[in-house]
Order: structure tokens, then sequence, then C-alpha cells
């Protein structure tokens, strides 16, 4: 009987000290995760030039830069990318597919009372690239009646859409059309071909198209909506805190030490002036 009772006793400290174990583990966050694991997942898109893109079989441009720089602070830890069409994004990170979302993840309301978003990375307003030559357009007013592109499950979308029933409620005609693909690429695609007018994105990214294919594009670069900037994503709870935090403060870090603004310079040929105190809570 003692034998029996003895092998009870053993078996019940074993479980205990097991849940107590199990518990220490899930009271670690993130970021503590992430160091003794020697690595961090992120998510991207390399379809979106100049912030990420594949050049020579190499994933490049001004997120790749900036986040290089972000991580001098966890000199032990590998970046291992999971690159995604950006429908697959928000998702993926929800469902803890990678640890964070280290690409331009455009802020709107929806996004910002879901996520947690860091500081601004870029300016994300929305404008627009016509045919160059085409001189039906000119402002944003003239998008009234046209075929439109811009990318799917995008708050670019979402941005073109609200603008077409602005251009309707003041008496225009609303945009005729609104087709939607996969990456911009495609969008280009199609509006070199004619087969679209206009192709909505951000003005950083319409700017970047135009030096590398200008003799094909022009954009007018008059931005339309609310102004809204770019951001990287967490998932929005305790255990992703300190990771967010830590990203925030080596932005405010690069951004006082003139490393930001270097990078702005070299990938866009030009800087902007971005809040590094908080991200502006979006009212759309």
């Amino acid at each position: 009987m003692r034998s029996v009772l003895k092998s009870y006793m053993s078996a019940l400290l074993a479980a205990s000290l097991s849940l107590v174990t199990a518990g220490v583990a899930m009271a670690d966050g993130l970021l503590d995760r992430i160091k003794e694991k020697g690595e961090i997942v992120i998510g991207i898109e390399a379809r979106y030039p100049p912030f990420e893109y594949v050049e020579d079989g190499k994933i490049v441009g001004y997120g790749v830069d900036l986040f290089e720089e972000v991580m001098k602070a966890l000199p032990d830890v590998k970046v291992t990318r999971l690159d995604l069409p950006f429908q697959g994004l928000l998702p993926g990170l929800q469902t803890n597919k990678f640890d964070a979302i280290i690409t331009s993840v455009t802020v709107n309301k929806q996004r910002y009372d879901t996520y947690r978003l860091s500081l601004p990375i870029a300016d994300a307003s929305f404008a627009y690239v016509k045919r160059k030559g085409d001189t039906s357009l000119n402002t944003p007013d003239d998008l009234s009646g046209k075929a439109v592109g811009t990318q799917a499950g995008s708050a670019q979308l979402k941005g073109t859409e609200a603008f077409s029933e602005h251009l309707k409620a003041q008496g225009k005609d609303p945009i005729a059309s609104i087709q939607t693909y996969v990456d911009f690429n495609e969008a280009y695609a199609d509006l070199a071909a004619g087969r679209t007018d206009a192709v909505v994105n951000s003005l950083p990214n319409l700017l970047y198209l135009q030096t590398q294919r200008g003799d094909v594009f022009e954009t007018v670069s008059t931005t339309f909506g609310a102004p809204t900037y770019f951001s990287w994503a967490f998932r929005k709870e305790d255990d992703s805190k300190a990771l967010a935090d830590l990203v925030d403060e080596q932005f405010r870090r690069l951004a006082a030490d003139g490393t930001m603004t270097r990078l702005q310079e070299k990938w866009f040929g030009f800087t902007m002036d971005l809040p590094t105190d908080a991200l502006p809570e979006p009212t759309e």
C-alpha cells in the first residue's frame, strides 16, 4: 500500500512540477523566446519596391536596411523571412505563423484597433500613377469616370473606394471601375498596356516607380484622403509588447542619430518628417 501511495505522490509531484514549468514558459514573453531560440521569424511581401523586393535573387530595400539597423539591438538573433502575398500577412500574424510583419503595412483605423503597430517607417499618403503623356489625368478629381487599379485587400483599395464615394457626393461621376490585383506589378502592367487608366498606391512607391520607369509612367503627386503612414505590425497582446517596444525604441534612436534620414535618401531620394513620440491614431 505504501508503495502504491508513494508512486501516486511521485506522479502527482511530477505533474505539479510540469505545470509550474509550463507556467514559467508561458510567462516568458515573445522577445524572451526569440532571444532564447536565437531566431525571429517575420512575414514580408518582397514585391513592394523600394520597401522590399527581390534583386539578383536577394531581398533588398528600405525596409530590409531599416530592420538590419533595428536588429543590431539583438546581435545574436538571426532573421528568417517568410515572403507571402500581402493578403496572407495579417491573417498569418493572427495565427502565429510568424512573430511580426516587417513590411509596409498602411495604417488605418481597423488595423490600428486590431494590431500593435510600430512608429511610422514612412509616409503612406495615397496618390496615383498614369501613363506618361495622358493629359486627361492631372488631379485626383480627374479619376472621375476612369478605370483604376490597386492591390486587393489593401488600404489603398479602401482609400480608392472611399474617394470614389467622395466624387459621387460632390455631384461627379464616381470611378467607373476599380480593378484589383495580387500585387502592384500586375496593376502597373495593365496600366502600361492600356487596360486601366491609373493605379492608386502610396506616394513614395509611385515616385520610386517613376525613377525606374519614367519613360512609361508619370506620377500625379497630389495626394488624396487623410494623411497616413506605413508601420510594422505585431500582435496586440502582452506577449508581443516587449518586442514592439524594442522596435519603437530603436526607431527613436535611428531617427535621432540620422540613420533613418540616410536610408530614406538612399531608397527614396527624399526625406520624410515622421512622428517619433507616438503613432497618430487614424480616424478612418
